[in-house]
């Protein structure tokens, strides 16, 4: 079925609306991005709507731009009040009880951009994982507890995993470590039916696949977990998501940005070629089943 996506109608009017008043008060970006304490890059999101603007957010982006008149101010105020509630109808919510507030986000950026770039150092990606091997990596984590909440959790997984094949999917490109195929999830049934999983799934036109090789040593990439979210408006949208057991932290700066998109190069430069990746996986997959 078609993803359901955020970013609405009204959002993307509210952002116009908003745009228009920053340009007619001579604020630039990097004001308004002031103004709210964030960066450029978040008023990009609103302007495009791409993000909720929040009431204090609101409020502080009116009185920077000089928004005086009652009218306007409610009429800004409603929009953004029904354009939230209309992102609030995402399929995601259902699940709400089972979701921390940076997931949501996560989801919610997966469901707008065109591009995901990640490097893993222990785990398959969220959205490359089988069913079992996302269940076992969900009961391993502890944060849920009955067999409903795992079960709820692990339905979030396998749904957002239509993003990679449905009208109009992402381009996606993992850079795994080697650790991930030996890192024994589930145990060698569950493995060897998740690599086989990862070598059909690389056979998809829009997924790109590479392992990085232990024989590679120390490299630029080994500290951790990210993601790269693309957005097609401009590189300036472009997000990142670091993966923590404490929680997962969104980064938006451009230097920021730009450290982990030289990161991710890196990564694929030192990593094996897709084919021989591929030809990798499928080995490791042998031995778990023999």
């Amino acid at each position: 079925m078609p993803t359901v996506k955020p970013s609405t109608v009204l959002g993307r009017q509210l952002g116009d609306e908003l745009r228009r008043f920053r340009e007619a008060a001579g604020v630039s970006m990097a004001q308004a991005a002031q103004a709210l304490d964030c960066t450029k890059g978040k008023i990009s999101r609103i302007e495009n709507g791409h993000v909720p603007v929040r009431s204090p957010d609101l409020i502080a982006l009116m009185h920077a731009y000089r928004v005086v008149d009652p009218a306007s101010r409610e009429r800004l105020a409603s929009l953004a009040r029904t354009a939230n509630r209309r992102r609030r109808e995402g399929w995601w919510h259902q699940y709400a009880s089972v979701l921390s507030d940076t997931y949501v986000d996560q989801i919610e950026m997966e469901a707008i951009c065109e591009s995901i770039r990640t490097y893993q150092v222990q785990l398959v990606p969220g959205l490359l994982q089988t069913e079992g091997y996302g269940r076992a990596v969900t009961v391993a984590s502890r944060a849920w507890r009955t067999p409903e909440e795992i079960d709820r959790f692990v339905q979030v997984r396998i749904t957002r995993q239509k993003r990679l094949t449905d009208e109009s999917p992402i381009a996606y490109w993992a850079v795994l470590a080697e650790a991930v195929l030996r890192q024994q999830v589930g145990g060698p049934r569950v493995m060897s039916a998740q690599l086989e999983h990862l070598v059909a799934m690389a056979e998809q036109p829009n997924i790109t696949i590479q392992v990085l090789p232990f024989s590679r040593g120390a490299h630029s990439g080994m500290f951790g977990p990210y993601l790269l979210l693309g957005f097609p408006q401009m590189a300036a949208l472009d997000l990142v998501l670091t993966e923590a057991p404490t929680g997962n932290i969104w980064m938006e700066g451009e230097a920021e940005v730009a450290c982990y998109r030289a990161l991710f190069d890196d990564a694929r430069m030192a990593a094996l070629p897709p084919t021989e990746s591929l030809g990798l996986i499928q080995r490791t997959a042998r031995e778990y089943r023999s």
